[in-house]
């Protein structure tokens, strides 16, 4: 059973749209959470270092570390096109 945060999916899957349409470096580089997407993002950190989280925030804060991951590893891309595009 998914018990993850549907804000958190539909966040996930607008990541995913905006990679999917092959955005240029700069793009990929300027992605950043929404003020509302980081301050969840933050109080889940707070309560994950506290191990507080239920199971269902548990599951929400693995789809978060894995989108993160993705976007750092778009990012890492992104700058390694700049780095190529200068030589």
């Amino acid at each position: 059973m998914n018990t993850t945060d549907p804000n958190t999916t539909r966040h996930a899957a607008d990541v995913l749209r905006f990679l999917a349409g092959q955005p240029s470096p700069e793009e990929v580089l300027a992605l950043r959470p929404s003020a509302g997407l980081q301050s969840h993002i933050d109080e889940l950190l707070a309560k994950a270092l506290n191990e507080d989280l239920s199971v269902a925030e548990e599951e929400e804060w693995q789809q978060i570390e894995a989108l993160e991951h993705l976007i750092r590893t778009a990012k890492a891309n992104a700058i390694s096109q700049f780095g190529d595009n200068h030589h």
